[in-house]
This record gives structure tokens, sequence and C-alpha cells, in this order.
């Protein structure tokens, strides 16, 4: 068979809560969702990437251009239809990772479908729940940070992840860790700091931290194994690991202990897993981190996160954390205190509604051989 059509939709949806990072406040957030048809079955992709080029330099528009104009004519004039050649093929071009991995990841829903199995078992996943947390934005005071973490305490999560910046840190950190001595807790800078502010960051030694994540700028592996070496709190990166490559670097070079994975940014689940197996030889634990997705993109993240040396509470919460009208039937919801159940029908094992997708569409296109 061959793909017979492919849908790009470019969406808009408000937050229930503006979320900011070290880098920005955002009220809302843009998605490209991918639709590629074969034989009556749709497969679903989403991508990540963001409307401005702060986490990583690519943006919803950039990843629209890649997909359009270089991606979905490959895919029609290489007659690719498995994720794992469309991976190979792509390869030729550079970058665009999240616009790579959102095509891959819509090729895998189809084929999964196609065979009647849930992502996780296509995978290899290992688990039927996975340990979720829930990641909570600098807020506007203190008072207000606590009030938002007791109330995800409330609703059942256990680990509590906090972005921190310069002036926003140790003692944000001292008051969380005063109310709750035994929180699972780690602190997120989006790469905020520089080797000069070391010994402040070796501060944070004193709460008892699960990790300090990516306090750099993503490309200075060297000054993480610098940090590394002087904090007992493990260094975990994020976007300093942009490939399989960066990955083996990072650990060659003793620049983290931890490894956060993020399918969009590593360029897709091929390249995931390739940085899942080395970091399991290696002895180093992974976590899958979220990038505000809607519930498309969060259900292929539970999957992903079910592949055994996902060691770590991940970045996955339920579908109503970050918007009020989510684009999937059932919702997200978590299945106990602390877990999530991972959808157990073919393919994502959500139900994409397409009313909400053109509710929320800006602009689409349809491509066709």
């Amino acid at each position: 068979m061959a793909i017979e059509q492919i849908e790009l939709n470019f969406l808009r949806l408000p937050y229930v809560h503006f979320f900011e990072t070290s880098f920005s406040r955002a009220y809302d957030r843009t998605f490209i969702i991918i639709r590629v048809y074969e034989d009556g079955i749709i497969g679903y992709g989403e991508c990540v990437a963001e409307e401005k080029p702060l986490y990583s330099g690519e943006t919803t528009e950039t990843a629209w251009h890649i997909l359009k104009d270089f991606l979905i004519p490959l895919v029609f004039s290489r007659n690719l239809v498995e994720p794992e050649d469309f991976y190979e093929a792509a390869r030729v071009f550079r970058g665009n990772q999240m616009a790579k991995a959102s095509l891959e990841l819509a090729l895998w829903d189809l084929k999964a479908k196609k065979m009647g199995v849930p992502l996780s078992k296509l995978w290899g996943g290992v688990r039927e729940e996975i340990p979720a947390g829930v990641s909570v934005g600098i807020e506007d005071s203190v008072p207000e940070l606590m009030d938002r973490i007791e109330g995800y305490l409330n609703q059942g999560y256990e680990r509590i992840k906090i972005k921190i910046k310069p002036g926003w840190d140790v003692e944000v950190c001292r008051t969380i860790r005063e109310k709750y001595p035994k929180l699972m807790l780690q602190a997120d800078a989006n790469g905020a700091y520089s080797i000069e502010q070391a010994e402040h960051l070796r501060q944070l030694d004193a709460f008892n931290l699960l990790m300090l994540e990516q306090p750099f700028p993503p490309y200075d592996l060297w000054d993480h194994s610098k940090l590394q070496k002087k904090m007992t709190t493990p260094v975990c990166l994020d976007e300093s690991i942009i490939s399989f490559d960066s990955a083996r670097a990072a650990l060659e070079m003793g620049s983290c202990r931890v490894i956060n994975i993020k399918v969009g940014r590593v360029g897709g689940i091929v390249e995931a897993r390739k940085i899942h197996d080395y970091c399991q030889r290696y002895g180093v634990g992974v976590w899958c981190g979220g990038m505000l997705e809607s519930g498309i993109g969060r259900a292929a993240n539970l999957h992903i996160a079910t592949l055994p040396n996902f060691k770590y509470p991940n970045d996955l919460s339920s579908s109503a954390r970050y918007y009020q009208e989510d684009l999937i039937e059932p919702p997200i919801v978590l299945s106990r205190p602390g877990y999530i159940r991972v959808p157990d029908g073919p393919g994502l094992g959500v139900n994409p509604v397409p009313e909400r997708i053109e509710r929320a569409t800006l602009r689409k296109e349809i491509f066709k051989p």
C-alpha cells in the first residue's frame, strides 16, 4: 500500500493558566497536527515546535515549511510507509528534528493501527502504567507557587518539577522543602545560568533534589561536566540532547547523570530508542519530558515512557492540566495517585476529535501524491 493523503493543521489552543519558564511567559500554544491516510486508516502526529525560537531554533512556522516543502514530498517521491524507512530517508536533511519526529510519529501510529497493537507494544514497552509528574511554571509570587503545588499534590501527583531562573531558585526551593520535606522535587533552569554561577547553584545541593535540569545553555556540555563534578545533585540534560551522538558525548564527558528524552527534540522514535538503549547499557536512567502537548502528543509520550530504562517520574499529567478542551477523548487522567495508565487501544490508543481540531485550526493544507 501507499500513503494516499497527508494533511497539516495549524492550531492554537489557550492555556488554562499561563506557563512561565526562565525565558518567557505564554498564554497559549500553537501546534501542527499531522494526519496520514492509508486505506481508510489515519495516523496522527503532533509537532512540538513552539511559536518562538526560544526552547529550540525550530518554530511552528519553520516546521510547517520543512514538512510541506521537504518531508511530505520525500514520503510521496520515495513511496515511504514504514516509519523506519522514513527516518533513514529524512536523515539527508540536517536538523529540523521536531518536524521530522511529527511525521515519523504519524507513520508509527498508522503502522500500529494496521497491526492492531498499541504503540507501546510495537516499541518494546514493559509497563501498563507510568509514573507521572507535573511541571509548575514560575509564578508571580512564592505563595502563589505554593498554592499551585498544593493543588497538584491534592490531585494525586507525587513528583513536582519547578522552573527556576536567577532570583527565583534557592529561596524558592528552601520554602518548598521546608513545607514538604519528603516531596520528590526537581528544578529546571532551561539553560538560564552560566559556569560563573556554579557556586550559587551548589546551594541547591542542600534541598535533596531529584535532579537539576539543564542549568547551562544547550551546547555547553563541557561546563555541565565541570558543574556535575562539583554537585552531589544529579545534573539532567534536556535541550543539550538533540541526537544519539550528543547523548553519547554527554555521558562520556560526565556532563550529566540523567537524560531527559523528548521524542520531538531528538528527531523521532527511532533516535529516541537508540538513546534509551545506550543509556541503559551505560547505567544512566532516563525519563520523558513534556512540551505542553495536546492529548495526541501526550499519548505518544505515555507509550515511549513504557520502555524499561525510563527510571524516573515523567513530565506527563492529565489532559486537563494545560487545556480546557483537549483534542482527544477519552481524556488522559491519573489512574491512581502518581500514575497514568497507558492507552491500550491500537496505535496511540486515544481518539482525536475532528471537530475540536477544526475549531482550533487557523489554517490547513492537504497533500496528495
